[in-house]
């Protein structure tokens, strides 16, 4: 696992932010409230997690989107740092799960075909049009297809291997024209958890800017 500050301003608040695969920075550098730092954490070719980065806030928040929301649940299960709310967004703890999360067969056959080609069509389901790929790839991405290709299949690999884990979500978004993470699977994953369903795509930069941004209408736990 990888992680990058998204801002850090000497703040005694910290977003958390558990980005999806394929994810980097740049993806969201977007403004934000003054009184937050933001870490992002992204790249789950292995789940290791420097808890000291932790260290020395008062207040902390955990939001999670797509796979990062299983490898938040990985991270955290057994001992959640003391957040004052965890949000996961269009994701499950069960992320490769026919009922509960992306289907295997399709998840395998993203591993087994990804070109570029490929990455482009997922991409375009995953931003819902063309107009929202283009502000997609506006951003300064480095990440190489061979690179995601090895953490989705390590990510395959930990998700087969390891039991599922589960923390106290607060909340769960689910977007209702997600491309990804099929609706219907997402209502089953989260019975009993708050849910809050948006008319919006997987990836929708305009909610990561107000959640990121530390909006406090987005951090009610209703």
């Amino acid at each position: 696992m990888r992680h990058a500050y998204l801002h850090r301003g000497g703040n005694d608040r910290l977003i958390v932010f558990f980005a999806g695969w394929g994810g980097e920075p740049a993806l969201f550098d977007m403004p934000r409230d003054a009184g937050w730092d933001c870490l992002v954490c992204y790249d789950y070719s292995t789940l290791g997690f420097d808890h000291t980065l932790l260290e020395g806030y008062r207040e902390k928040r955990l939001l999670a989107w797509s796979m990062g929301v299983w490898a938040a649940s990985q991270t955290f299960a057994g001992g959640d740092a003391a957040f004052s709310m965890r949000m996961s967004v269009a994701g499950s703890e069960t992320p490769v799960d026919d009922a509960r999360g992306i289907p295997a067969d399709i998840f395998a056959g993203t591993l087994a075909n990804l070109s570029p080609v490929t990455l482009a069509k997922f991409r375009r389901r995953m931003c819902g049009s063309a107009d929202s790929v283009r502000q997609f790839l506006a951003h300064d991405l480095h990440r190489t297809v061979d690179d995601l290709r090895s953490e989705l299949a390590a990510i395959g690999g930990m998700v087969a291997s390891r039991p599922a884990c589960h923390i106290d979500w607060d909340k769960s978004i689910i977007a209702t024209r997600d491309g990804i993470f099929p609706p219907a699977n997402l209502r089953r994953a989260w019975q009993g958890t708050p849910t809050v369903e948006i008319d919006t795509c997987h990836y929708d930069a305009a909610l990561f800017a107000a959640l990121l941004g530390g909006k406090e209408e987005m951090w009610t736990k209703t």
